[in-house]
Protein backbone atom coordinates (compact mmCIF):
# COMPACT_ATOMS: atom_id res chain seq x y z
CA UNK A 1 0.00 0.00 0.00
CA UNK A 2 0.95 3.87 -0.94
CA UNK A 3 0.36 7.27 0.33
CA UNK A 4 0.02 9.77 -1.37
CA UNK A 5 2.30 12.81 0.06
CA UNK A 6 4.11 16.41 -1.45
CA UNK A 7 7.50 16.83 -0.69
CA UNK A 8 8.65 19.80 -0.85
CA UNK A 9 11.80 18.67 -2.44
CA UNK A 10 12.78 15.88 -4.61
CA UNK A 11 16.43 15.15 -3.88
CA UNK A 12 16.25 11.51 -4.00
CA UNK A 13 19.62 10.71 -3.81
CA UNK A 14 21.86 12.30 -6.81
CA UNK A 15 25.63 12.80 -6.17
CA UNK A 16 26.89 15.96 -5.03
CA UNK A 17 28.89 18.24 -7.19
CA UNK A 18 31.59 21.23 -6.27
CA UNK A 19 31.23 23.85 -9.46
CA UNK A 20 33.99 26.25 -10.57
CA UNK A 21 33.42 28.69 -12.36
CA UNK A 22 35.16 31.80 -13.96
CA UNK A 23 33.88 35.33 -12.66
CA UNK A 24 33.91 38.52 -14.67
CA UNK A 25 36.85 39.87 -12.69
CA UNK A 26 38.88 36.66 -13.55
CA UNK A 27 38.89 35.31 -10.19
CA UNK A 28 36.71 31.63 -9.44
CA UNK A 29 33.44 31.11 -8.02
CA UNK A 30 32.79 27.11 -6.05
CA UNK A 31 29.21 26.09 -5.21
CA UNK A 32 27.50 23.32 -4.68
CA UNK A 33 25.18 21.68 -7.24
CA UNK A 34 22.95 18.41 -5.88
CA UNK A 35 21.45 17.83 -9.58
CA UNK A 36 23.83 16.51 -12.28
CA UNK A 37 23.79 13.28 -14.04
CA UNK A 38 25.70 11.73 -17.06
CA UNK A 39 25.31 10.20 -20.29
CA UNK A 40 28.22 9.34 -22.21
CA UNK A 41 30.92 12.80 -22.24
CA UNK A 42 27.65 15.11 -21.12
CA UNK A 43 27.03 15.59 -17.48
CA UNK A 44 23.80 17.69 -16.97
CA UNK A 45 23.72 19.95 -14.24
CA UNK A 46 20.52 21.77 -13.12
CA UNK A 47 21.12 25.10 -10.75
CA UNK A 48 19.65 28.07 -9.38
CA UNK A 49 19.44 30.71 -12.25
CA UNK A 50 20.26 33.62 -9.84
CA UNK A 51 23.52 32.74 -8.52
CA UNK A 52 26.96 33.25 -9.66
CA UNK A 53 27.53 30.34 -11.37
CA UNK A 54 24.25 31.10 -13.28
CA UNK A 55 25.80 34.17 -14.04
CA UNK A 56 28.84 32.90 -15.08
CA UNK A 57 27.81 30.35 -17.33
CA UNK A 58 25.77 32.49 -19.38
CA UNK A 59 28.94 34.45 -20.47
CA UNK A 60 32.07 32.51 -19.89
CA UNK A 61 31.35 28.27 -20.62
CA UNK A 62 34.58 26.72 -18.95
CA UNK A 63 33.41 24.63 -15.88
CA UNK A 64 35.44 22.37 -13.67
CA UNK A 65 32.52 19.41 -12.10
CA UNK A 66 34.31 18.60 -9.01
CA UNK A 67 33.05 15.42 -7.43
CA UNK A 68 33.45 15.08 -3.29
CA UNK A 69 34.16 11.71 -1.37
CA UNK A 70 32.14 11.59 1.72
CA UNK A 71 34.38 12.90 4.34
CA UNK A 72 34.22 16.18 2.20
CA UNK A 73 30.67 16.96 3.75
CA UNK A 74 32.05 19.39 6.11
CA UNK A 75 33.12 21.79 3.32
CA UNK A 76 30.48 21.17 1.30
CA UNK A 77 28.31 22.14 4.18
CA UNK A 78 30.33 25.12 4.77
CA UNK A 79 30.25 26.43 1.22
CA UNK A 80 26.09 25.89 1.03
CA UNK A 81 24.97 29.53 3.33
CA UNK A 82 27.59 31.26 0.92
CA UNK A 83 26.80 32.96 -2.67
CA UNK A 84 29.34 34.73 -4.79
CA UNK A 85 26.62 37.44 -5.88
CA UNK A 86 26.59 40.71 -4.35
CA UNK A 87 24.29 41.93 -3.19
CA UNK A 88 22.87 38.92 -2.59
CA UNK A 89 19.72 37.71 -4.60
CA UNK A 90 16.11 38.51 -2.12
CA UNK A 91 15.49 34.50 -3.63
CA UNK A 92 18.45 33.38 -1.61
CA UNK A 93 17.61 31.41 1.75
CA UNK A 94 17.48 33.37 4.77
CA UNK A 95 21.00 33.52 6.33
CA UNK A 96 22.76 33.02 3.16
CA UNK A 97 25.34 35.18 2.41
CA UNK A 98 28.43 36.96 0.37
CA UNK A 99 31.40 35.64 0.07
CA UNK A 100 34.12 36.17 -2.82
CA UNK A 101 36.69 33.30 -1.53
CA UNK A 102 34.85 30.19 -1.32
CA UNK A 103 37.76 28.36 -1.89
CA UNK A 104 38.89 29.18 1.50
CA UNK A 105 35.52 29.79 3.20
CA UNK A 106 35.82 25.92 2.22
CA UNK A 107 39.12 25.06 3.60
CA UNK A 108 39.33 23.25 0.07
CA UNK A 109 42.77 24.37 -2.29
CA UNK A 110 42.35 25.27 -5.89
CA UNK A 111 44.90 23.63 -8.61
CA UNK A 112 45.47 24.73 -12.11
CA UNK A 113 43.10 22.69 -14.81
CA UNK A 114 44.52 21.97 -18.81
CA UNK A 115 41.87 22.53 -20.89
CA UNK A 116 39.77 25.37 -18.95
CA UNK A 117 40.40 28.43 -16.69
CA UNK A 118 38.23 27.47 -13.61
CA UNK A 119 40.54 25.59 -11.68
CA UNK A 120 39.98 22.34 -10.11
CA UNK A 121 39.35 21.43 -6.39
CA UNK A 122 41.83 19.59 -5.29
CA UNK A 123 40.85 17.53 -2.35
CA UNK A 124 38.27 16.02 -4.66
CA UNK A 125 39.28 12.58 -5.97
CA UNK A 126 37.24 12.63 -9.16
CA UNK A 127 37.38 15.70 -11.24
CA UNK A 128 35.96 16.95 -14.63
CA UNK A 129 37.29 19.77 -17.03
CA UNK A 130 34.34 20.84 -18.92
CA UNK A 131 32.62 23.62 -21.10
CA UNK A 132 29.08 24.38 -21.29
CA UNK A 133 27.34 23.46 -24.92
CA UNK A 134 23.60 24.87 -23.67
CA UNK A 135 22.55 27.16 -21.43
CA UNK A 136 18.69 27.37 -21.04
CA UNK A 137 15.91 27.68 -18.54
CA UNK A 138 13.58 25.11 -16.97
CA UNK A 139 10.14 24.94 -17.70
CA UNK A 140 9.56 27.02 -14.61
CA UNK A 141 11.99 29.66 -15.47
CA UNK A 142 13.50 29.44 -11.67
CA UNK A 143 16.66 26.91 -12.86
CA UNK A 144 19.30 26.51 -15.47
CA UNK A 145 19.90 23.29 -17.22
CA UNK A 146 23.11 23.34 -18.40
CA UNK A 147 24.93 20.54 -20.60
CA UNK A 148 28.42 20.35 -20.11
CA UNK A 149 30.67 18.78 -22.26
CA UNK A 150 33.50 16.74 -20.85
CA UNK A 151 36.82 17.43 -22.29
CA UNK A 152 39.15 15.73 -19.84
CA UNK A 153 38.99 13.67 -16.47
CA UNK A 154 41.29 13.92 -13.54
CA UNK A 155 40.67 11.16 -10.97
CA UNK A 156 43.07 9.92 -7.83
CA UNK A 157 44.99 6.83 -9.21
CA UNK A 158 43.64 5.22 -5.70
CA UNK A 159 40.24 4.89 -7.85
CA UNK A 160 41.36 3.28 -11.22
CA UNK A 161 41.50 -0.22 -12.30
CA UNK A 162 45.72 -0.67 -12.77
CA UNK A 163 46.78 -0.27 -15.94
CA UNK A 164 43.29 0.66 -17.38
CA UNK A 165 41.24 4.17 -17.64
CA UNK A 166 38.71 2.64 -15.81
CA UNK A 167 37.20 3.77 -12.36
CA UNK A 168 37.05 0.94 -9.65
CA UNK A 169 33.57 1.08 -8.45
CA UNK A 170 34.69 -1.05 -5.42
CA UNK A 171 36.82 2.12 -4.61
CA UNK A 172 35.25 5.28 -5.46
CA UNK A 173 31.79 6.38 -3.38
CA UNK A 174 30.55 9.66 -4.44
CA UNK A 175 29.09 11.91 -1.54
CA UNK A 176 25.36 11.67 -1.99
CA UNK A 177 22.66 14.35 -1.55
CA UNK A 178 19.87 12.43 -0.37
CA UNK A 179 16.34 14.65 0.77
CA UNK A 180 18.84 17.34 2.00
CA UNK A 181 21.07 14.88 3.85
CA UNK A 182 24.43 13.50 3.21
CA UNK A 183 24.88 10.12 2.61
CA UNK A 184 27.72 7.44 1.23
CA UNK A 185 27.01 4.36 -0.49
CA UNK A 186 26.27 0.73 0.94
CA UNK A 187 28.21 -2.41 0.27
CA UNK A 188 27.68 -3.42 -3.38
CA UNK A 189 24.92 -5.55 -4.14
CA UNK A 190 25.81 -6.74 -7.78
CA UNK A 191 27.24 -6.16 -11.51
CA UNK A 192 25.74 -4.51 -14.63
CA UNK A 193 26.08 -7.01 -17.92
CA UNK A 194 27.85 -4.18 -19.39
CA UNK A 195 30.12 -3.53 -16.84
CA UNK A 196 33.74 -3.41 -18.42
CA UNK A 197 35.65 -3.66 -14.78
CA UNK A 198 36.40 -7.55 -13.75
CA UNK A 199 34.55 -9.28 -10.94
CA UNK A 200 37.88 -9.86 -8.77
CA UNK A 201 38.46 -5.54 -8.69
CA UNK A 202 35.09 -5.20 -7.49
CA UNK A 203 34.47 -7.65 -5.45
CA UNK A 204 37.92 -8.79 -4.11
CA UNK A 205 37.40 -12.04 -5.10
CA UNK A 206 37.71 -14.36 -7.99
Amino acid sequence: MHIAIEPSILYFGTPVVLLSTENEDGTFNLAPLSSAWALGHTVVLGLGSDGQSAHNLTRRPDLVINLPSPDLWPAVERLAPLTGRHPVPPTKAAGCRYEPDKFGAAGLHPEPSDTVRPPRVAECPLQLEARAAQVRPDATGTFLIIEAQVRKVHADPALTVPGTDHINPAAWTPLIYNFRHYFGLGPELGRSYRTQTPATVVSGSS
